[in-house]
């Protein structure tokens, strides 16, 4: 036994030792950019990150780019460093362990990296790699401008946009990465390109969905869309079977194709505490409309009142986000995705959700949420093999928060039970897709299989090729890998 504690740690010690020599070269070669555990810096980033999860994990040091230039030095350094690992974290919202965050290695925190330039035709914004969605939105407001960015505040464009983005203008314009005109990407050797639809066409695909896994993208070119005020409403509801029929009957009727109207995204929330249940809808119309009739359906269910404005898109964010914690204990996230059927099976999946979730009632601090809401509109310009146009898909995001790292197994054991059953339940009734979406799913589902042999072959194959040494594979071990 001693034997084998002697071998571990004779390992061991080398590659601690290897990480900190790194950290201290990159402090050397790049000044004021590398910060260190219990300076205020370091401790600012950590505890920024939204899952006690990734809060609990400790980097050797942080790293915090300014520049492109800067992003390559890094990767040229950290190539030539042996086995030493490292993260990349943009606004830091995925919830599980190592998604943005690394224990013994070096975390690059991209947040500084946040400049706004819009074109002189203000028809592109180009965000640089580290900008939060929300700190960019109010400086888009006065040109009456927005860009395919996140609905609540803290989310950041690097996850957000290569895992796909879904938006308010998801119904009319697809995700957010169906409208990135271009991505300023360091690659593995550290060389610098501009991916496009017509220069590196294939790296410029691949980004579109294949999150991490081929260089760290310093730059955003996004579409900019028009939008003044919006509509937004959220409204609450007494947990009742009446309330839960309604909602399941006009759910249904909303997805119809028949019923499609492109301005109009939705979410409906039903959410357990432990203390008892209750349903909300959060309900956003990209025009400036007050009332649209398309939601008359849901605003007729008898409810508790709630929000009801015409606002920018930045109070739009601002308010929706007041619903939510700035930051959770633990979390455990699954998600899944189905054709719309009719109100009877909504009933059926509301009710596999309420039989099992009570099991959860004594654990500390529960939040469970059970989101339905529409599937981006895709133009298919991304490697999802998701249906270009097609307006009848539906996401269930269920998402547990609580306190103690004592209970993850009952929740991941009962969350993962529903999901199983919901997704059993729609298949056996032809509704199941296999697409599951990278943003809201935790690593253990195997996401990039499900888009289909053929996306999956093409990831890799750009992974190859820009990526011949496998270091966005190795070295960068969070997310969702290609080769596993």
């Amino acid at each position: 036994m001693y034997r084998f504690v002697l071998h571990f740690l004779a390992a061991a010690l080398p590659a601690a030792a290897s990480v900190v020599q790194t950290c201290r070269r990159l402090h050397t070669q790049i000044p004021g950019r590398v910060f260190y555990p219990d300076s205020a810096t370091y401790n600012s980033s950590i505890s920024s990150y939204y899952s006690g999860q990734e809060r609990e994990l400790n980097p050797s040091c942080i790293f915090r780019p300014t520049t492109t230039s800067e992003v390559s030095q890094f990767i040229k350094l950290i190539t030539d460093c042996g086995d030493v690992k490292f993260a990349v974290r943009g606004g830091g919202h995925t919830l599980w362990t190592g998604a943005a965050n690394i224990d013994d290695g070096i975390t690059v925190d991209m947040r500084s990296m946040n400049d706004l330039d819009l074109s002189k035709d203000h028809k592109i914004a180009r965000l640089g790699g580290g900008a939060v969605f929300s700190d960019i939105y109010p400086k888009l407001v006065p040109y009456n401008l927005t860009v395919m960015g996140g609905r609540v505040p803290g989310i950041g464009a690097g996850g957000f946009v290569t895992g796909g983005g879904i938006t308010f203008l998801s119904r009319r314009h697809g995700y957010s990465c169906d409208n990135v005109y271009g991505y300023e990407v360091v690659l593995a050797s550290g060389k610098v390109v501009y991916a496009t639809e017509s220069s590196y066409p294939d790296l410029w695909l691949a980004l579109k969905g294949g999150s991490n896994n081929f260089g760290i993208v310093t730059r955003f070119d996004l579409a900019t869309f028009p939008l003044g005020n919006m509509w937004y409403s959220d409204l609450s509801y007494n947990y009742t079977d009446s309330v839960l029929s309604a909602h399941a009957k006009a759910f249904s009727n909303f997805m119809k194709p028949a019923n499609y109207d492109s301005a109009a995204m939705m979410g409906v929330f039903l959410y357990y505490t432990g203390q008892g249940f209750g349903v909300s809808d959060a309900m956003w119309y990209v025009e400036d409309v007050a009332n649209p009739a398309v939601y008359d359906a849901f605003t007729k269910i008898p409810n508790l009142g709630g929000t009801s404005e015409l606002a920018t898109v930045d109070k739009v964010v601002e308010a929706f986000g007041e619903n939510l914690p700035a930051t959770t204990g633990r979390s455990y996230q699954l998600t899944l995705t189905f054709q719309n059927p009719p109100a009877a099976i909504y009933t059926e999946l509301f009710q596999i959700w309420e039989k099992r979730i009570t099991a959860l009632a004594n654990v500390k601090g529960l939040f469970i949420e059970f989101l339905l809401q529409p599937q981006p509109v895709t133009n298919g310009t991304n490697m999802f093999g998701l249906t270009p146009g097609k307006t009848d898909d539906v996401l269930i995001d269920m998402t547990a928060a609580y306190n103690n790292e004592s209970d993850d197994a009952l929740v991941e054991s009962v969350i993962n039970d529903i999901v199983n059953k919901q997704r059993a339940f729609l298949k056996s009734r032809g509704y199941l897709l296999d697409f599951i979406y990278l943003n809201y799913a935790d690593i253990s589902q195997n996401v990039l299989s499900t888009w289909g042999n053929k996306s999956l072959s093409k990831l890799r194959a750009v992974s190859k090729k820009y990526d011949p040494k496998g270091v966005f594979q190795k070295k960068s071990p969070g997310g969702y890998k290609l080769f596993k």
